[in-house]
């Protein structure tokens, strides 16, 4: 399989600098790319930070991600094109759309969606405008034509070549005024995985992502899959989640495919890990989850 290569993400244009830009420092000073045996394939830096919200698409920075998008996705092509394995440290989740503009440019592919948020919101039903709760509506084409059509390519995945796995925030979001997900894609809510299996979970993910015409699919971690009980590094924080050995089994799973182009590590927020000990957890877990990619799991 293709060897990983470490691609810096640090973006906060979709949320907020509140600390999630450091998340490829901890992760890398936890020994990940060691640890990998990963190349380490560049930054891609950001535009200054705006904190006024646009008044014409009512979200934070939307030239700024539409740009930094077209520059991920060129940093993650050369990646792929070296013949490696992108893993993309990010940076809030907003980075997934450079990561799935990359993909879209080259064809069809499919999304694997780990995260305790859906992450699907309009503008309007968002209260702040980050990007980092909209990127799941963006990449499938649902919200402002800046984001949603990004070089005219828009829809970036196509509903039914998507997974949701692991969420657990219905009642929040419904709350909140976010508008449904199209009943094309497959949805497997925490409830879901706990019914089945993290690993049987994963196993029936993976099927249905091959089930299409789709020429692989990328998976996208935000780390607040977790539960929050383990890792309460995060800026949104939300009760319940995945342990460490389901979502270890479920990325042991899901990269062991040889189908699986890419991975993205988002919204871990090292600020609030003084100590070290999450990111060290987190490396842990991220490598156990590649070992069919490594060699090694430790």
């Amino acid at each position: 399989m293709r060897k990983p290569a470490i691609v810096e993400a640090p973006s906060v244009l979709g949320l907020r600098p509140s600390g999630v830009q450091d998340l490829p420092a901890a992760l890398l000073g936890a020994g990940l790319a060691e640890r990998l045996g990963a190349v380490r394939a560049g930054r891609v830096e950001a535009t200054a930070y705006d904190p006024r919200r646009d008044g014409s698409t009512g979200i934070l920075n939307p030239l700024g991600i539409a740009r930094y998008s077209l520059a991920l996705a060129d940093a993650v092509g050369s990646v792929l094109d070296g013949g490696f394995f992108p893993v993309v440290l990010g940076g809030d989740c907003s980075v997934l759309l450079g990561n799935l503009l990359c993909l879209r440019r080259r064809g069809r592919y499919g999304l694997l969606f780990l995260d305790g948020h859906t992450d699907f919101y309009q503008p309007a039903a968002e209260p702040t405008g980050e990007a980092a709760s909209m990127e799941f509506a963006l990449a499938t084409g649902h919200g402002p034509r800046l984001l949603a059509d990004l070089e005219g390519r828009g829809p970036l995945v196509r509903d039914e070549d998507v997974v949701a796995f692991g969420f657990r925030d219905a009642c929040e979001s419904a709350g909140a005024g976010m508008q449904p997900l199209p009943p094309g894609l497959l949805t497997v809510d925490l409830e879901g995985v706990r019914a089945a299996g993290a690993g049987a979970a994963a196993r029936r993910a993976i099927e249905r992502l091959g089930d299409g015409g789709s020429a692989g699919f990328w998976v996208h971690l935000d780390v607040d899959v977790l539960d929050d009980a383990l890792m309460p590094a995060v800026d949104y924080r939300i009760p319940g989640g995945l342990t460490w050995p389901e979502l270890e089994s479920v990325l042991r799973i899901a990269l062991a495919d040889e189908r699986a182009v890419g991975l993205d590590v988002t919204i871990f927020n090292p600020r609030l890990d003084p100590d070290g000990t999450l990111a060290a957890r987190l490396c842990a877990c991220l490598c156990r989850g590649m070992s069919a990619r490594t060699g090694h799991g430790s």
